[in-house]
């Protein structure tokens, strides 16, 4: 099997990437590594990998790189919340621009399975919990609205042109080589940068508000299986299924801790629905929280030169969204 992975070197699509290789597939890695590091795919031959430095926003002749692929994994995206605010223009182009280029290129090429990195920040603040796929849609920023764009986009093609397409919307993803770079907010890279420099913990707010983490090992085989299946045209949650506090993940990961101000534009819960995969797809996630966290610490290492976040860098780095969700609220 062939396959091709947009954003091949970043967190989720190297071990996709590792993934897929165990299954004997030849990979086709598509990155700019504005976010991926090229170690993160060192372990990897050049007879089951091929690596190409390509920005797909800019590049529109990308049908040599699809020829004979069967399998198209697209994960390239520009994330993080106050970098979209400052920048919506380089969202767009990134999240929804590259996505048409890769879209036409898959559909050219005739290959039997398209599966999107979606995201359930698409949900913004929702007001039913579990939230399930049928939940409204309320995008409150541009990455969230460019991401959730993308994915409108793919499911019209897969109605319109009978393309072969399933979008996953990924919660609080974590697990080994989760991202370092980029503005502050995903709290497992924080955490661990902080343990390694012997700073304290920042908890935001009270810390009770609660994410539902999912093990990026249990993801990669939620995709697998969606690019297997003969689903087309559906919209999956893929989630952990379960609510853990920001306490928690504090408390096993360890040290000292401070309090820092809430962050009024976040939301207060999530917690994914995962019932439909669960029954269209036979999935469900296996590993533990615990077991997850404790991993991680094991190799806690690779956050060594990932950026320490103190509290006096968070608040100048969230100045531009707090004041925009004040000025929104007012």
């Amino acid at each position: 099997m062939k396959s091709l992975v947009t954003g091949g070197a970043g967190f989720i699509g190297s071990n996709l990437v590792d993934e897929l290789v165990k299954r004997g597939h030849h990979v086709t890695v598509l990155d700019n590594f504005s976010t991926g590091r090229r170690s993160n795919l060192s372990q990897h031959s050049k007879k089951d990998i091929k690596i190409v430095n390509i920005d797909i926003s800019k590049e529109k002749k990308l049908d040599r790189y699809f020829k004979g692929i069967n399998y198209v994994f697209h994960l390239a995206a520009l994330a993080d919340i106050v970098p979209s605010i400052e920048n919506p223009d380089k969202y767009y182009k990134s999240n929804v621009v590259g996505t048409f280029n890769v879209l036409q290129a898959s559909k050219r090429s005739k290959i039997k399975k398209f599966i999107y990195a979606a995201s359930a920040s698409c949900y913004g603040f929702p007001e039913k919990f579990p939230t399930n796929e049928e939940e409204k849609i309320k995008p409150e920023y541009p990455y969230s609205f460019t991401k959730w764009q993308a994915e409108e986009l793919i499911m019209h093609w897969a109605g319109l042109f009978n393309f072969p397409a399933i979008s996953l919307r990924f919660f609080n993803i974590y697990g080994p080589r989760s991202r370092t770079s980029g503005a502050y907010g995903a709290v497992f890279g924080v955490f661990l940068a902080q343990k390694i420099s012997n700073k304290p913990l920042t908890i935001v707010g009270d810390g009770k508000q609660t994410r539902d983490f999912l093990h990026v090992r249990d993801l990669t085989k939620a995709i697998i299986k969606a690019a297997y299946s003969k689903k087309t045209g559906k919209i999956y949650n893929v989630a952990g299924g379960k609510e853990v506090t920001v306490n928690k993940i504090a408390k096993l990961i360890g040290g000292k801790k401070i309090k820092i101000p809430k962050r009024p534009g976040e939301p207060d819960r999530s917690l994914g629905d995962i019932r439909k995969i669960k029954k269209e797809l036979n999935w469900k996630p296996k590993i533990k929280i615990e077991s997850g966290v404790k991993d991680l610490l094991k190799n806690i290492d690779y956050w060594k030169k990932a950026p320490v976040w103190t509290p006096s860098k968070i608040k100048k780095a969230t100045k531009i969204w707090f004041q925009l969700v004040k000025k929104r609220n007012s």
